[in-house]
């Protein structure tokens, strides 16, 4: 679909949405609030500091994405390796473990020394294995005619890791990133409201939630909504910047 019929389309789902919203509002009995509301909720979280707490949820987002990647990547790359394979696909079972699991080992464990600490840890825990667990797949689904090539250009083992998996399909792990992102970035109410002292986006929702004023509540969300949006944007350019990658798979 061409660009300015694909932008057309999306302005007119926008506004059926948010008339629909605002005809659903209007009425003694509503699901949501009125979009009055949210944006009176959204005037006053400004005020109170709106944009630090959305730069403690970015900065919460990156160092957990920083962290994980420095621990997932090597795991699944070393996969290739048939010493590690075992340990690294049994810590991909690991995404069964329940979040609140993982939240109860991390507040008793001594290596702990903040809340924002226990939030990363929390966050780089889940994001890790799930990152693992679809870079393995990516690794398993890369055509044997590409390790017979490599090795026919008289690669060794170290350089068929780099030039097939690592940089061959980097473009799948700016995906996997893009898809484990977003469900980090859903994740920030429940992993912020752990320690409300670090602040946040989460931080907020939980106080607008605790007085029941669910006008803030929705613009919050609708706060970030959009951010995760700009996110996802962000790393899909990245991800289509790299000129053997066919953008129209978008």
């Amino acid at each position: 679909m061409k660009a300015p019929h694909n932008m057309a389309l999306i302005a007119f789902w926008l506004v059926a949405v948010i008339g629909f919203w605002y005809l659903s509002t209007t009425g003694q009995k509503h699901l949501l609030p009125s979009p009055q509301s949210v944006l009176t909720g959204l005037g006053e979280e400004y005020q109170e500091g709106l944009v630090p707490h959305i730069m403690s949820s970015l900065s919460l987002c990156a160092q957990a994405t920083f962290w994980a990647l420095l621990v997932s990547l090597p795991l699944a790359y070393l996969s290739t390796l048939l010493l590690f394979r075992p340990v690294i696909q049994g810590i991909s079972k690991f995404r069964y473990l329940p979040l609140t699991g993982i939240t109860f080992y991390l507040a008793t464990s001594p290596l702990i020394s903040s809340g924002r600490a226990m939030q990363v840890g929390v966050l780089v825990i889940f994001m890790s294995v799930y990152f693992v667990t679809s870079l393995l797949s990516v690794i398993a689904d890369i055509p044997e005619e590409e390790f017979d090539h490599a090795r026919s250009l008289k690669m060794n083992r170290w350089e068929v890791l780099w030039h097939v998996i690592i940089r061959g399909r980097i473009d799948y792990a700016i995906e996997i990133l893009r898809q484990n992102l977003a469900i980090v970035w859903m994740m920030l109410v429940t992993v912020e409201s752990i320690v409300m002292s670090a602040g946040g986006l989460g931080t907020i929702i939980k106080n607008a939630d605790r007085y029941a004023n669910h006008g803030r509540i929705f613009a919050a969300q609708l706060v970030i909504l959009l951010i995760g949006i700009l996110l996802d944007y962000l790393l899909s350019e990245l991800r289509y910047s790299f000129p053997y990658v066919n953008r129209t798979q978008k």
